[in-house]
């Protein structure tokens, strides 16, 4: 049997389109010689399509595209298609997240997914039930029959390790283990998480010790709202070893042959990317995704000559080409000279198109008409988010006149403590870097300026020699330059403190108590947990943040902001 894996990158809720690119597939896996060809979870809707499961029109459109797959579906070809499928006599949840077998002239359900996560950022018992049979399917290949057994994305995380998640006990895998199948299939919408890929494999290779056959884990690739899908789909052998890997943050479609041979398996997959690389190009999809599908060709940032609007400079430049990438400098009178030539210099080797406005004369007209409301003129923090408010105020009339989309640069360690401006710095239409902490931040340009990148930059149409960030930006002490010699320290500890803090309360959920039974400082835990609560009301309120950890802000981060 030859199987065509499609690692597609569907737009959610466009039933039609998803079905054309489907159908694309199948062309090609048809020209390759495939038997059967896979797509991802939910492949017709895209993932994850929310409260779109909720319309009756789109289930009934649905049926339509569906049979129109079938009428089309090549001779000789049979394609899994991820479904919502309705469920009589049901209202909500009224449906399976399943998987169709279309064929020629027709279609039929053949896998409902048991395993339903509702952590972190799914939430799929509020639309599915759980299938309640594992699934094998049989059909005829290579003159012999087959026993495939089907899978759909979660029901494969069944490690103990993972069993907090499930308490009811159910383990697909062990269900499957008497029907003594030939191939496990598990078709994905896995986000990318930093060391998730591993994971992925070894629960696949394990799954394959259980099951004395080889795994086929098929992933969506794309950019939907702040998840990120990175493809990156592979067959392992029965013993767990990779045999072929498809493309990190790319669509891709690869042809296999599951046919066992005499002769000992030999793998044609190549090594994945670096992680730096890895986590690069989930953000270069992420923002050239967001803009695509919501009807962007343009983007608009602040440049100030920091780390972190240089990170994102980069980032935009990849996702969308530097032609299509307007930076402001908006220099204040506490602005260095240093700063403004840092982001001169990173706009010239990236080719990004640059305008200068100074805030000095809008400050000066805050300042003289405030003194009636306040009694005083505006000072102390007062003052300093003004400055980025008028920054803030001129970048959005800047992208609402030219149609772009405003880019926020605030990474997730100033999200966590509040260290942003609401209608300042925090404007904008994505957060590009909401998820990485800055000690993050520091290491990913580091990366950037290393020789590993060039290869990455040169694949990303970035400059690919030489430094691109830059060592003046990379080495200066972080700051906000709301005022004279300002540094963030002066507000914060240490990123090198702070964030392992962070890391642990938000994506651990540790208590403070722990955290100090661990040896940590007493006042600095207080400092920072009180810090992290009281910013929730910003963070409601905030861009949606690309995710790129196990816990970022957003979707997966549900916190009242009235709390005690």
């Amino acid at each position: 049997m030859r199987l065509a894996l499609a690692q597609l990158n569907p737009l959610v809720g466009d039933l039609e389109g998803n079905g054309h690119r489907i159908l694309a597939a199948a062309e090609r896996a048809r020209a390759g010689g495939a038997d059967l060809l896979l797509t991802p979870e939910l492949s017709l809707w895209g993932y994850p399509p929310r409260d779109l499961l909720l319309r009756p029109a789109l289930i009934q459109r649905q049926e339509r595209v569906l049979a129109s797959l079938a009428a089309a579906c090549p001779d000789g070809l049979a394609l899994l298609v991820g479904v919502a499928e309705p469920v009589a006599g049901r209202r909500q949840p009224g449906l399976h997240n399943a998987l169709a077998l279309v064929e020629r002239g027709g279609w039929r359900i053949v896998c409902r997914k048991r395993l339903l996560p509702s952590y972190d950022v799914f939430d799929e018992r509020r639309y599915f039930l759980p299938g309640d049979a594992p699934a094998v399917l049989e059909l005829e290949a290579g003159g012999r029959p087959w026993r495939l057994g089907l899978t759909i994305c979660e029901d494969l995380w069944v490690e103990e390790n993972l069993r907090s998640r499930w308490p009811d006990a159910v383990d697909p895998i062990a269900d499957l283990a008497p029907g003594r199948i030939d191939l496990l299939l598990n078709l994905s919408a896995s986000p990318f998480g930093r060391g998730k890929g591993e994971v992925r494999q070894g629960l696949a290779a394990r799954a394959a010790a259980r099951l004395g056959a080889p795994v086929v884990y098929l992933n969506q690739v794309g950019g939907n709202d702040e998840l990120v899908f990175d493809g990156a789909s592979f067959v392992v052998d029965r013993a767990g070893r990779p045999l072929l890997r498809l493309a990190c943050a790319a669509e891709d479609l690869a042809v296999w042959d599951a046919t066992p041979t005499t002769t000992p398996a030999t793998t044609t997959a190549a090594a994945p990317p670096d992680p730096w690389e890895q986590l690069l190009r989930v953000l270069v999809l992420g923002v050239r995704d967001y803009a695509a599908k919501c009807g962007f060709q343009r983007a608009l940032l602040g440049l100030s000559g920091g780390i972190d609007s240089a990170l994102v400079a980069v980032i935009a430049a990849a996702a969308l080409g530097p032609a299509q990438v307007e930076v402001l400098r908006m220099p204040s009178p506490f602005s260095s000279a240093g700063s403004l030539d840092d982001a001169d210099g990173l706009a010239r080797r990236l080719g990004l198109a640059t305008a200068t406005l100074p805030i000095a004369p809008l400050m000066e007209a805050f300042a003289a008409a405030l003194p009636p409301a306040l009694g005083a003129p505006p000072a102390g923090v007062t003052e300093e988010n003004l400055q980025s408010r008028i920054r803030g105020t001129l970048l959005m009339a800047v992208a609402n006149q030219k149609g772009g989309l405003l880019l926020s640069t605030g990474n997730k360690s100033e999200l966590a403590v509040g260290y942003c401006t609401l209608y300042g710095d925090m404007n904008g239409g994505l957060s590009v870097i909401g998820d990485l902490y800055k000690t993050t931040v520091f290491g990913l340009c580091e990366w950037l300026d290393s020789e590993a990148s060039g290869p990455c930059r040169a694949a990303l149409g970035l400059p690919a020699d030489g430094e691109l960030i830059g060592a003046a930006i990379r080495t200066k002490p972080p700051s906000a330059e709301l005022r004279p010699d300002q540094r963030d320290s002066d507000s914060l500890p240490d990123y090198g403190v702070l964030d392992p803090l962070l890391k642990a309360s938000i994506e651990e959920l540790r208590t403070p108590e722990e955290l100090v039974a661990e040896g940590a400082d007493p006042a600095l835990v207080a400092r920072v947990a009180g810090l992290l609560r009281r910013a929730e009301f910003k963070r409601r309120q905030a861009a949606p943040v690309l995710k790129v950890s196990d816990r970022a802000f957003g979707t997966g981060w549900r916190m009242p902001i009235a709390s005690a």
